[in-house]
C-alpha cells in the first residue's frame, strides 16, 4: 500500500474543503439529530447550516442546491413558528401524515420544478448536472416543506434524496458534504422510527376515553 499517495489524497482532500462547508455540515448534523428528536431547536441550529451552504454552492456552481438553501432560510422560520404553535389551540404541534391530495399536488410541483429549472440552468447557465441537480433541489423542497408540518413522510423523502447526494457531493469534491449526506441516512432511519412511535403514542392516547 502506497501511504505516500494516501496522505496526499488526505491532503487534497482537506485542501478542497472550505470553513464554511466545515461549519454547514456540523450543524447540519445537529440540526437532524435535533428534528429527529422532534427538538423545536432544530430550526435555529439548521438556520446556521444553510446560511453556510449558501455559499458553498455558489463556490460549486451548484445554483440550484443554492437557492435551494436560500429557500430554507425563510422555511426554516415557517416551521419554527409550525412547531411551536402550529397545533391545536396554538399549541406545539404533532407528528402527522401527507394527506392523498397534498401529496399529488407535491409531486405534481416537483416534476414541473425540475424539468423547469433543469432546462433553464442547462440552456444559460454555467450549472454542473443542470436536471440532476434540479430533481435533488424538487425533492429536497417537498422533504422540506413536510418537516416544517411535522409530516411524518418528510424522513422517506430525505432517505431517497441523501442517496442521490452522496453521490453528486462526492463528484464534486465536496467530502465534508458527502460525509454529511451519509451520516444523514442514518438519522433519517433514526427520525423516522422516533416520529412513527410518537404518532402512534399520539393515536393511543385518542382512543383512551
Amino acid at each position: 500500500m502506497d501511504t505516500t499517495n494516501i496522505s496526499q489524497s488526505i491532503m487534497e482532500a482537506l485542501s478542497a474543503m472550505s470553513l464554511y462547508e466545515l461549519i454547514g455540515a456540523l450543524t447540519g448534523v445537529v440540526g437532524v439529530w435535533l428534528a429527529a428528536r422532534q427538538s423545536v431547536w432544530t430550526w435555529p441550529v439548521s438556520l446556521v447550516s444553510v446560511a453556510m451552504y449558501v455559499i458553498v454552492f455558489y463556490d460549486a456552481r451548484l445554483y440550484a442546491d443554492m437557492g435551494l438553501n436560500a429557500f430554507y432560510v425563510v422555511t426554516s422560520l415557517y416551521g419554527w413558528y409550525v412547531w411551536l404553535y402550529g397545533g391545536k389551540g396554538h399549541t406545539e404541534r404533532k407528528v402527522g401524515r401527507v394527506g392523498k391530495l397534498e401529496m399529488l399536488v407535491l409531486l405534481a410541483l416537483g416534476i414541473a420544478f425540475t424539468l423547469g429549472l433543469g432546462y433553464f440552468l442547462e440552456n444559460y447557465t454555467d450549472a454542473d448536472l443542470s436536471y440532476t441537480d434540479s430533481a435533488t433541489t424538487a425533492v429536497s423542497l417537498i422533504g422540506y416543506w413536510m418537516m416544517a408540518k411535522k409530516q411524518i413522510e418528510n424522513w422517506i423523502v430525505w432517505l431517497v434524496v441523501d442517496v442521490v447526494y452522496v453521490g453528486v457531493y462526492t463528484y464534486k469534491d465536496l467530502y465534508i458534504t458527502a460525509v454529511l449526506y451519509f451520516i444523514f441516512l442514518i438519522l433519517c432511519v433514526v427520525g423516522y422510527l422516533d416520529w412513527k412511535k410518537s404518532l402512534e403514542e399520539d393515536k393511543k392516547m385518542q382512543l383512551v376515553p
